[in-house]
């Protein structure tokens, strides 16, 4: 039986992955359930397993190649099996995979171009010059009587060009972890309407339970915002077909920067778990990340994002929306500050908290009530 195997979606939001690696080669068996090709996509990399077993009998696409969900990227049959020109060709071939565009070759003027370059005021020579730097004469600025263009203007202009191109240390092509994460964060800022409110936190008492249990600050927001999303469930949400669906899973995703961009693994659950589950969670998820082992359990069902920049010494900043979730909570460092207890100045340490959320789904209102059950959480003992 001629079996395809597909590029598997691995959210609602992916469109395509890129075939990493093949672990057979074609007419090589393989045995249903043995990992078959390695795909990148959605800020993970993922084993599709052999969905039969049988003869790897064709790739249809090669490493490196983009292709859409759904759709074949390899052939699996019999050894002896007649598999078709048509089945080897369905939906995708080789020749159907995405190629990065190369730069538009330069169009040959046609006669009207060749007519208004003629209007502009320019001696003779001048043009001729302008065609052999192949410059556009309309855009160079004359000197001569009545502003006409001299070969001086042309070559000075030429001149000017050579110096303002700026030498290029390294080309770094925009493709896997980083082009996923440049799309989704362009969608994000182009449908939803961003707001952002922040509010300071005093964290005297955080640190000390960080102190006291030997966790992190990340460990001790995840329970706070888990435990506020419970409160304010609108902020656990997405807008879909006009409808806002309120999530009853609170699963909160924590951005990790890593050297081929950013990720966000998942803490699934995070309203059941205890501070100390959390805490073990995320030590897993940042030793998977750091291995680049993350599965698409990791990185899926997320429902609301935290990203913490405070370890770089950032105070504020304004993050922006993961999609299809509803809002993002960004966090800066904690920094000592004078404060007013009882008529005396102490030194105390605070944080900001910074909320976008889309103005769609949540007003600013109940948006600022979220934020401050965040902040009353992380104040309490």
């Amino acid at each position: 039986m001629v079996t395809k195997v597909v590029m598997p979606r691995l959210s609602l939001t992916m469109k395509e992955g890129t075939v990493v690696q093949w672990f057979k080669r074609e007419g090589e068996t393989v045995q249903k359930g043995e990992p078959l090709v390695e795909v990148l996509s959605e800020k993970v990399t993922y084993d599709v397993e052999a969905p039969e077993s049988g003869v790897l009998r064709k790739v249809l696409a090669g490493e490196g190649s983009n292709v859409p969900t759904d759709e074949a990227i390899g052939i699996i049959a019999d050894a002896d099996e007649v598999v078709t020109e048509a089945e080897t060709t369905t939906k995708v071939s080789t020749s159907e995979v995405e190629e990065v565009p190369t730069a538009p070759k330069p169009e040959v003027p046609t006669e009207a171009t060749t007519e208004t370059v003629e209007r502009v005021l320019a001696s003779p020579a001048a043009k001729r010059l302008a065609r052999e730097l192949n410059v556009d004469v309309a855009l160079v600025r004359g000197t001569g009587p009545e502003g006409r263009i001299v070969e001086d203007d042309v070559r000075r202009f030429a001149e000017q060009a050579t110096e303002l191109k700026l030498r290029v240390k390294e080309v770094i092509p925009l493709a896997g972890i980083r082009k996923t994460t440049a799309e989704r964060v362009s969608f994000s800022a182009r449908t939803a309407p961003h707001s952002t409110i922040t509010m300071e936190v005093d964290m005297t008492k955080a640190v000390r339970l960080r102190e006291e249990k030997a966790i992190s600050y990340t460990d001790i927001l995840v329970k706070a915002v888990a435990t506020a999303l419970k409160e304010h469930p609108l902020l656990n949400s997405t807008l879909e077909n006009e409808q806002i669906k309120v999530y009853e899973d609170v699963n909160i995703g924590v951005a990790v920067a890593t050297e081929k961009g950013l990720v966000v693994p998942v803490v699934h659950n995070a309203d059941r778990k205890t501070l100390e589950e959390i805490a073990e969670v995320l030590r897993q998820l940042v030793e998977k990340t750091k291995l680049g082992k993350l599965a698409k359990e990791d990185l899926t069902g997320g429902t609301f994002t935290i990203s913490n920049l405070g370890m770089y010494g950032v105070d504020v900043f304004i993050p922006i929306i993961n999609p299809p979730e509803a809002a993002i909570l960004g966090v800066g460092r904690i920094n000592e500050k004078p404060a007013s207890v009882n008529n005396d100045i102490k030194i105390k340490p605070v944080m900001n908290l910074s909320l976008s959320f889309d103005h769609r789904i949540v007003d600013g209102a109940p948006a600022a009530q979220f934020l401050q059950k965040i902040k009353k959480i992380l104040e309490s003992d």
